[in-house]
Formats: structure tokens, C-alpha cells, sequence
């Protein structure tokens, strides 16, 4: 059937009429459709319970005879006080022919008489492997080398704190083949040293909320 002009018009503007509506109702449940916001992922690994210890006891706390007692080590001073331009945290895991050993409380801390005692910026407080970075130098680095001078024990290739064997290093869980003592202290590094057989997988920890 051959339409006139005005019916023709009339048509035209119902289709229009139609495909707007469909349009709308398009647009309209895009709009409503809930957006899916991003999750934020739960902290993987064991949970560091500070104030804790993680591993077997193997050493005795605080530094040894060769290690920091007041005075400047490789670099790192002992305040009187905490200082925290700079505030992060490593974790570190011993392992000791596959048994986990518990790096030891109050390295870096040296207790006195009449509160004259003091606090290196590297430092343990616990026994769960964190070490503490507290540091005047806001973009201070430090390395893992540090650490053990101030602790007074030996970091090589071959021996770790007085334990001779082949060592293997994870940074991260990754496989690091270069100078340990080298081995920089990165917020939130996960460090672990293995001496010895069997060599097991490198855990991992989640660090404690707001550290």
C-alpha cells in the first residue's frame, strides 16, 4: 500500500518515537547497572605476630662480642633515641639445614645503667625476624651486610652467623646470586637465607597491619 506524504511523515516520526524509547531504556539501565569497584587484596602469607617468635631458638639475644655495643657500625650510629625520619620494615628467615631459626631480640639494642643504653637504626625488638629500620637519613639506604656487623656475625657465601655450608638466597622468593651483604634493606623485602640441606621453599609473611 503506497502511503501519502503526510502518513508517510507520521510513520517516520513513530519509528523515531520507538528506537528513542529503546535507546532510553538502554541508556538508562546502563546507567543503574552497580559499578564493581576493585578489591583490595587480603595480606598473603603467615601473619607476623609481633612480640612473637618465628623459628627455633639457635642464638642468644641481642649482639654478640664482635658486634655493635655504642659505637658506630659500618656507618650506622647508636642514638640514645629512636629516630624515624625514616620507618620500614625487612623480614628476615634463618634456615639451618631445613629448620627454621628465630633471628634473635634486642640486636641493635644495647641496654645501661641510668637509661644511658642505645638503639641502632637497624635493630630487632622481637624475636619474629622483623628488623627495624628507624633512621635520622629520610632517603637513607641500608644493606643486609649492616645488619649482621651490627649484630657481630658473619655473612658470606658459605656461612651465615657461624653456620658453614652452601647457602641459598630468596629476595622476595626469588633466587639472588649476588653478594649477600649487599642485599638491600627495602621496605617490605622478605629476605630468607638457607644453609645447608634440604632446602626448602622460602616462606612468605604478611607484615603486621600499619608496619
Amino acid at each position: 500500500m503506497k502511503l501519502s506524504g503526510p502518513a508517510l511523515a507520521v510513520a517516520a516520526i513513530s519509528v523515531l518515537i520507538v528506537v528513542g524509547a529503546a535507546l532510553g531504556i538502554r541508556h538508562s539501565y546502563s546507567a543503574s547497572a552497580p559499578s564493581i569497584a576493585a578489591a583490595t587484596p587480603a595480606p598473603q602469607g603467615t601473619p607476623i605476630v609481633q612480640g612473637t617468635q618465628i623459628g627455633k631458638s639457635v642464638f642468644r639475644d641481642g649482639d654478640v662480642a664482635g658486634g655493635g655495643h655504642g659505637q658506630t657500625v659500618a656507618g650506622i650510629e647508636c642514638n640514645l633515641q629512636e629516630m624515624l625520619a625514616k620507618h620500614q620494615h625487612v623480614h628476615l628467615s634463618l634456615f639451618f639445614n631445613g629448620v627454621q631459626a628465630a633471628l634473635p631480640k634486642y640486636i641493635g639494642i644495647i641496654a645501661k645503667p641510668n637509661n644511658q643504653g642505645c638503639i641502632y637504626w637497624l635493630h630487632t625488638h622481637d624475636a619474629t625476624g622483623l628488623i627495624h629500620i628507624e633512621s635520622p637519613q629520610p632517603g637513607g639506604a641500608y644493606t643486609l651486610g649492616q645488619f649482621f656487623a651490627i649484630w657481630g656475625q658473619e655473612l658470606a657465601s658459605d656461612d651465615v652467623a657461624g653456620h658453614v655450608g652452601t647457602v641459598h638466597t630468596y629476595v622476595n622468593g626469588m633466587a639472588y646470586n649476588g653478594d649477600l651483604r649487599a642485599i638491600p634493606l627495602a621496605a617490605h623485602s622478605e629476605i630468607t637465607l638457607e644453609v645447608g640441606a634440604p632446602v626448602v621453599t622460602p616462606p612468605l609473611y604478611a607484615f603486621p597491619e600499619g608496619v
